[in-house]
């Protein structure tokens, strides 16, 4: 489930005429109390089920059953256009037969015929309707035009049958639901932006450096190299040339791009300084080791030779984004990251702000880690802030949602 910071969605919840409509109550309640936007269509068969005073109770909003209510405002085309997402739920056999072949007789369907957005239905009928071959064929079809089909579930039914054909629990229809919003949404928005970075060069960092001690041990930390990669990621599907230099990532390289591999510091400066000159772009997503050991030895440390303790001496790396900026060749766009584990919001921003500054590079990507957060996370939050300090743009969410963020303020600085 998600948190209450997720972006508000606006979203259609169509009921149909299945016992299981009672359990849309739930799914209703569960993304109101989201913070979601919801309009709720039910079928004349569906308030057989559930009254009308439940499910505008529950969403929050006027119940919409009626192809001619509201004629004026044409409603089944304005909530298909506003809609992030629609979901049916229960999604009937006859339903699902209907939205296979393009049939609109009711407010419900005609609002999916006139909506882009992303649909999801949860299937709930007996089992030898969900077996039945026309039944399988049309959700075949839905499926292969996109549709997102949650379940059906196998369990009990209606009196004392069980088998495939349980709806869903609603706790994951509504995971399914925002997750197909999220994506639509970043469809749309790559729509929009197009290949807004076609024939520009792009490098980026990815990953933790190790820092060998022997043969065996490194000096390491936790960036698994989801930021890197989903940023080199977008640039690519945006058109760009890639290259991405890449330090023990922990996630599958992106297709499309050129990647170099390292894994100590002072192989990752080489590489990025050697790489810099033809370059547009460079974003240093990495974790870059600070220090490194003054000496690296030749068989494995045992602890029988050590003692109790053991000392070791560092060194410090090469400041790579320093050099890359110092190096710089003209009209080159240079992204810095910061990785902060400073609790106060207020603080966070100061240190960031301050290492911009010593960097010298066009922008910085701030975000906070943790224990809990940053590293090896699927999401994230960040701030992006320019040569002047201020924070021009701030993204939370998937990391490569994120990435299309840093993008954009790339984009736009182009």
């Amino acid at each position: 489930m998600e948190s209450q910071s997720e972006r508000p969605w606006r979203i259609v919840v169509g009921v149909t005429g299945g016992i299981a409509a009672y359990k849309a109550v739930s799914v209703i309640r569960s993304l109101v109390l989201l913070g979601h936007r919801v309009d709720v269509i039910a079928t004349e068969h569906a308030l057989r089920f559930v009254g009308r005073p439940t499910l505008e109770a529950i969403s929050r909003n006027p119940l919409r059953t009626d192809l001619y209510e509201n004629v004026a405002t044409v409603q089944h085309v304005a909530l298909g256009q506003q809609a992030d997402v629609v979901v049916i739920a229960p999604a009937t056999a006859n339903t699902l037969a209907k939205i296979a072949n393009g049939i609109a007789d009711d407010l419900l369907l005609n609002t999916v015929l006139a909506s882009r957005a992303p649909l999801v239905v949860a299937p709930a009928m007996h089992t030898e309707m969900w077996q039945h071959p026309a039944t399988q064929a049309n959700a075949r079809r839905l499926d292969e035009r996109g549709v997102t089909i949650v379940g059906p579930d196998s369990g009990r039914l209606t009196g004392t049958d069980e088998g495939p054909g349980r709806m869903s629990e609603p706790e994951d229809i509504v995971a399914a639901v925002l997750a197909t919003a999220r994506a639509g949404a970043r469809d749309r928005e790559e729509r929009l932006r197009g290949r807004d970075l076609e024939g520009r060069h792009v490098l980026v960092t990815a990953g933790g450096t190790r820092e060998p001690i022997d043969p065996v041990r490194f000096l390491g930390n936790r960036s698994s190299g989801r930021q890197g990669v989903a940023v080199a990621t977008r640039a690519a599907a945006r058109g760009a040339e890639v290259t991405l230099v890449a330090a023990n990532i922990e996630v599958p390289e992106p297709d499309g791009v050129n990647v170099v591999r390292v894994s100590s510091a002072e192989q990752m400066a080489t590489a990025c300084l050697e790489l810099a000159p033809r370059q547009d772009v460079i974003i240093m997503a990495a974790a870059v080791a600070d220090f490194r050991p003054e000496h690296v030895l030749d068989g494995k440390i045992k602890k029988e030779q050590t003692g109790d303790a053991l000392t070791l001496t560092f060194t410090k790396n090469p400041d790579i984004l320093r050099s890359l900026v110092l190096a710089r060749v003209p009209d080159q766009t240079i992204v810095g990251f910061a990785a902060e584990t400073e609790e106060d919001d207020d603080a966070r921003l100061e240190l960031a702000r301050a290492k911009r500054e010593r960097k010298g590079c066009d922008f910085l990507v701030l975000n906070r880690v943790g224990w809990n957060e940053g590293f090896q996370r699927e999401d994230t939050e960040v701030q992006i802030i320019d040569e002047r300090g201020e924070v021009v743009a701030e993204s939370t969410g998937e990391k490569l949602s994120v990435a299309d963020a840093i993008l954009d303020v790339v984009a736009r600085e182009r």
